[in-house]
């Protein structure tokens, strides 16, 4: 799945020079929680509500409320915002940008063209909607956990056996972390299956089953 499926298009933006306070203020308003900050047509950086509240805490010190608020309507956001940006792309997969996140700590990346013109956001929230999509999960309830050789043909052979059974394949996927050398495991999604029990049966004769969940599908 590409970026541009799971990306918000209607960013809420500020200009460098506004301050803290109003940041702050829009970010309650609009309920949300990174802010593209633009100069001239062009995204120049980005901050997050924790930045805004680490600010505030440490210029709070001994002021009172009201010498509190004049400072915070001073602070502009280009003295706070991020400016070492990782960016994405609309074209991007979403797996990508989630390793992009996971990589630098962050928590939601600004989408840009080739020019460099903000297009979109994308949070951990947009993600992992994503990959549940992606998933399968909330199209069927079985999945199963298999370990095959890594040669030609044996995913294939998996889900023959499943389509034996009318089972219809949602999602696979695979990795070799985990697996011996010339192993790989297989994790398949499926649904429709007319019997499980002589599936199971006939995939224990050919493959090693690593498990078999189910998951309630609403």
């Amino acid at each position: 799945m590409l970026v541009k499926y799971s990306m918000t298009t209607e960013v809420i933006t500020v200009d460098e020079d506004v301050s803290l306070m109003q940041a702050s203020k829009l970010m309650k308003e609009h309920g949300i929680k990174h802010l593209p900050v633009i100069k001239k047509g062009r995204l120049v950086g980005i901050v997050s509500d924790r930045d805004l509240k680490e600010a505030q805490a440490s210029d709070a010190t001994s002021l009172d409320i009201h010498e509190l608020y004049f400072l915070l309507d001073k602070v502009k956001i280009k003295s706070l915002m991020s400016t070492n940006l990782h960016t994405t792309t609309a074209e991007e997969v979403i797996e990508r940008a989630a390793a992009l996140m996971l990589d630098y700590d962050i928590s939601a990346l600004p989408v840009v063209d080739q020019e460099g013109k903000l297009k979109g956001i994308v949070t951990k929230g947009d993600l992992f909607r994503g990959l549940i999509a992606i998933s399968g999960i909330q199209q069927a309830e079985l999945q199963i956990g298999l370990e095959v050789e890594d040669r030609p043909g044996a995913v294939k052979k998996v889900t023959d056996l499943i389509r034996t059974q009318g089972g219809r394949i949602v999602s696979i996927t695979t990795h070799y972390d985990e697996a011996p050398e010339g192993f790989r495991h297989l994790y398949i999604r499926c649904k429709a299956i007319e019997n499980e029990e002589a599936l199971f049966e006939k995939l224990e004769k050919n493959f090693k089953i690593l498990y078999r969940t189910h998951y309630k599908v609403d």
